[in-house]
């Protein structure tokens, strides 16, 4: 990172980048700062996160923004590197209502050693055993699970784990710099934080006896690289880690930085130039990172950029208490480029992530890729962003690409035979006549991502249509009657709401109990007495067959 002589009042602001109005894309701003900097190569651009649990779709905040605007400078010529450290220095600072092994099973605490956990709150996370047993330690095994999924949507991020970067000495420097100047690190620290007395020390060493990360610093010798403590109660929020009390002595290696001074620390080390991180640092860490990288690091701080938190299904995503999404699920009911899409939109915009209803974020992006590729919308505003993003969503741009819609993929989910999936599709013109095989199977690789979803959302997709076996069947004679009536109604051709309304009429006109008729219908089809709309699910079904098995005959 380039070095200049600033204005120490002057904090960047962090909201500059998204706020630029002359830009469609948000990542082409963050560019534009980024080279006004006039940045050496590669080009640094970071994320990072405390492998405290399972890895989430939040953790993808700073990874796909970062990603955008990577993409961009890649465009314009630059190198890059994203990097994405692994903050597992970090202490254990509460247990998880979830955790989920290798092959990515969520497990509740009742299905491992709970009480072996709980006795490593305080530890760092590269020092807490891994409670599945497959990695090194508890912080190896999420961040493991953290890259695995950054593997899938295929971004070219450099993991760099904390722990291993004290361990080797690159932290060294930033100790150096901020423990030779105790006073100022004081000082500095004070104007935004609490509870910093002429007593405090900025470094957590490990207790040698207990392994907690301890706060409680007696003595620094430099010379002699070495770090003399207390091991104390210490506070975090959730309630109180109880400190063994062990007086001791340990190298300067086995410990780390508290967080204000780490995340400048981290920086000057890795010489980042951008930064993207949550509304919850823009007004805490990053006012104070600003003064301690200026005037304890004597460095420039990073452009930064602000991004607002979504929640999942309205509420808080969080490891800790059990509600989160994982990308690899996501990725069952959607492709990639639907996930990039949504990390695409403005970051300033908080929005929740629903799979419930999942469905509208896919018909979102399909209505996007058409204007990206068909160029059918008039607006000239809302045409400008899916020019410049879309390329930077999918594999490859592709204009004979074809997507079925996803609530009717969702209905060709109802039945495993390939072919009568690709007939309906090509009946109701969702795959062109001349589609080459690769586009049909592409475009019918949504359906079993929508029929994923209709299973784990138990919606009114949630059904197996019985194809093959007419079910056994025992309706009245007026119930007989008006399935036949029914059936060569359908055999004229109509549409799905017409159908729909006649089954009304027939349920009037011979005096049958409607719930009792729809009951007879979804018998027919799911040899079950609920399903989804009747009449346009009809519809969509082979017309021949449809007749037939309203007749009862196969």
């Amino acid at each position: 990172m380039n070095t200049h002589e600033t204005d120490e009042s002057t904090v960047p602001n962090p909201y500059e980048v998204t706020d630029d109005p002359d830009r469609a894309f948000w990542a082409d701003a963050a560019a534009d700062a980024i080279e006004r900097r006039d940045p050496d190569e590669p080009v640094v651009l970071k994320g990072g996160v405390s492998p405290s649990g399972i890895p989430h779709i939040g953790h993808f905040n700073e990874i796909l923004r970062c990603y955008f605007v990577a993409e961009v400078l890649r465009e314009r010529g630059h190198e890059v590197r994203q990097v994405f450290t692994a903050d597992d220095r970090d202490r254990l600072r509460t247990l998880p209502r979830q955790l989920a092994d290798e092959n990515w099973q969520i497990v509740g605490l009742s299905e491992v050693d709970a009480g072996a956990l709980g006795r490593n709150l305080g530890r760092p996370y590269t020092d807490v055993p891994d409670p599945f047993g497959e990695a090194d330690s508890y912080g190896d095994h999420f961040t493991d699970l953290l890259r695995r999924s950054v593997d899938r949507l295929d971004v070219p991020v450099e993991f760099v784990s904390n722990t291993e970067l004290y361990e080797t000495g690159a932290y060294d420097d930033a100790i150096r710099t901020v423990l030779g100047n105790r006073e100022r690190a004081r000082d500095l620290l004070a104007g935004y934080q609490s509870g910093v007395d002429d007593s405090y020390v900025p470094f957590f060493p490990v207790c040698e006896s207990c392994g907690n990360l301890t706060e409680t610093v007696t003595g620094v010798d430099l010379g002699g690289w070495t770090v003399s403590y207390v091991c104390t109660d210490i506070e975090t929020g959730d309630g109180v880690i109880e400190g063994c009390g062990h007086e001791g002595t340990t190298a300067l290696h086995n410990g780390k930085l508290p967080w204000r001074f780490e995340w400048p620390a981290q920086w000057d080390l890795l010489d980042v130039d951008f930064e993207p991180f949550g509304k919850d640092h823009a007004e805490g860490s990053w006012p104070s990172g600003v003064d301690i990288a200026r005037r304890l690091f004597d460095i420039e701080p990073p452009v930064p950029m602000v991004y607002e938190w979504f929640t999942l299904e309205g509420k808080a995503l969080s490891s800790s208490s059990g509600n989160v999404v994982t990308v690899d699920e996501v990725l069952e009911l959607l492709e990639p480029a639907v996930l990039r899409y949504f990390f695409a939109k403005e970051p300033l915009k908080q929005r929740d992530f629903s799979v419930e209803r999942i469905d509208q974020l896919v018909d979102r992006f399909d209505q996007f890729e058409r204007a990206a590729l068909d160029r059918t919308d008039t607006d000239q505003v809302a045409l400008e962003p899916a020019d410049r993003v879309y390329p930077m969503l999918v594999d490859e741009v592709r204009e004979e690409r074809v997507r079925i819609p996803y609530t009717f993929a969702a209905v060709l989910g109802m039945t495993d035979d390939p072919a009568l999936r690709e007939e309906l599709a090509r009946r109701e013109g969702h795959i062109p006549e001349d589609a080459s095989e690769e586009t049909i199977s592409d475009a019918l690789s949504r359906v079993n991502r929508a029929r994923a979803w209709a299973r784990r959302t138990g919606n009114a997709f949630d059904y197996e249509l019985k194809r093959s076996t007419l079910p056994d069947v025992d309706f009245d004679p007026e119930t007989e009657r008006a399935l036949d009536e029914l059936a060569a109604f359908v055999a004229e051709g109509h549409d799905g709401e017409t159908i729909q309304a006649e089954i009304f009429t027939l349920t009037e006109t011979h005096d049958i109990d409607t719930a009792s008729f729809f009951a007879a219908g979804y018998r027919l089809f799911f040899d079950d007495t609920e399903g989804p709309k009747l009449g346009p699910f009809l519809s969509n079904l082979d017309r021949r067959f449809v007749v037939d098995r309203l007749r009862r005959e196969r």
